[in-house]
């Protein structure tokens, strides 16, 4: 039995034609970029998340940068963030010149906590940018009480977790901002890249738009310098569709989750922990167990493919030796990059393939004790 990690393909006929019919109203309007499908869009997405306003960008990663630009964070600010988290976190904080600086994670939640964040504090610090890993909201409450304590910006990296909440209220809710992907193997996710920008600010917004069509808002006059980042209108009008079934989609992931929590309980390995509070959304489902590397290819033998993310914490890839980090450092985040391994979990899993995969590894643990 061949087990993917993930399968992008198996929308149901209805959803197919729905985004065949997306595709042929945006080619028959003949208007490519920032029409009437991103501005609902805009609109759309930004109700379903509970924020006021959306800025639809070019990618997830670009969705960080202008944030971080647009609300003032510069050459020589640091900004605290997680060390297990994608490159792109960092490489954002690196773009607009503000020095990263890594508070580790905690053990259960993998997220920067206000503990391990107030302990990197300093007079540079400008912004806390916390990571809502995996589909799990960091502790936002307590962020945000440490950052007006500090009179601290707070950016909310939820590129992976669209529809999380923390005691009911989600991404950008708390934070001046927080950041959206839509990369296609995001939970909403589209045919190419994408991402945009939550907030409750108007004027945070209004600038956000400038910025992403080269610091204009009349055509051929630039009031500031800004980047190219505009989310394509067949990108924006394939979304639309998935968005009306996202909750659908997100209430299958919550089961096949708790469906594995159920099958490997017992087990010696961690699997996902849920704050009462919080809604988690499992983008990923991701164990922590010691023999990761030797259940990865077991379970590889078993015709199940499963990812590591992530192998190398940021604090520790060769593009950051500059910052002076050494092994040591933040020990959660390199327990975790070392133990952790996530399962297959998409929509459309089947059963028969989930417990294919947990009768693999309760197999696995038995013949481990042994």
């Amino acid at each position: 039995m061949k087990v993917p990690f993930m399968d992008l393909s198996d929308p149901s006929e209805e959803v197919r034609q729905e985004l065949r019919t997306a595709v042929e109203r945006v080619l028959n309007s003949g208007h490519y970029i920032l029409g009437s499908e991103v501005s609902a869009l805009e609109q759309e997405v930004p109700a379903y998340c509970g924020t006021r306003f959306g800025v639809a960008v070019g990618n997830g990663t670009d969705a960080l940068v202008l944030s971080l630009y647009a609300l003032g964070v510069g050459k020589g600010d640091e900004v605290i963030t997680s060390p297990f988290t994608f490159f792109a976190t960092v490489e954002a904080i690196l773009q607009v010149g503000a020095v990263p600086v890594f508070a580790d994670v905690d053990p259960h939640t993998f997220t920067i906590t206000a503990k391990t964040v107030e302990a990197r504090i300093t007079r540079r610090t400008k912004a806390i940018l916390p990571v809502h890993i995996f589909g799990l909201m960091a502790d936002m409450p307590g962020l945000l009480q440490l950052a007006k304590a500090y009179r601290l910006l707070i950016l909310e990296d939820a590129c992976q977790a669209i529809g999380a909440t923390w005691e009911g209220n989600g991404p950008g809710f708390y934070g001046n901002a927080a950041t959206l992907s839509f990369f296609p193997t995001k939970n909403l996710g589209g045919c190419g890249d994408g991402g945009m920008i939550l907030t409750q600010d108007a004027g945070l917004a209004q600038r956000l738009r400038r910025l992403r069509v080269h610091g204009s808002v009349q055509k051929y006059v630039h009031e500031e310098v800004g980047w190219n980042s505009r989310l394509d209108e067949i990108q924006a009008a394939l979304l639309r569709v998935k968005l009306r079934k996202l909750d659908e989609w997100t209430e299958r992931r919550r089961s096949l989750a708790r469906r594995y929590d159920e099958g490997l309980r017992g087990l010696p390995l961690q699997v996902p922990v849920t704050p009462e509070q919080v809604r988690h959304v499992y983008h990923l489902y991701t164990i922590v167990t010691e023999p990761r590397d030797a259940l990865k290819a077991a379970l590889a033998k078993q015709g199940i493919e499963t990812q590591v993310y992530y192998p190398l914490p940021m604090h520790l890839q060769p593009a950051l030796r500059g910052l002076g980090y050494q092994p040591g450092d933040f020990p959660v985040a390199e327990h975790l990059a070392e133990h952790c391994l996530s399962l297959p979990l998409y929509p459309w899993l089947r059963t028969d393939h989930q417990d294919h995969v947990i009768e693999s590894i309760r197999r696995f643990s038995a013949n481990a004790e042994s």
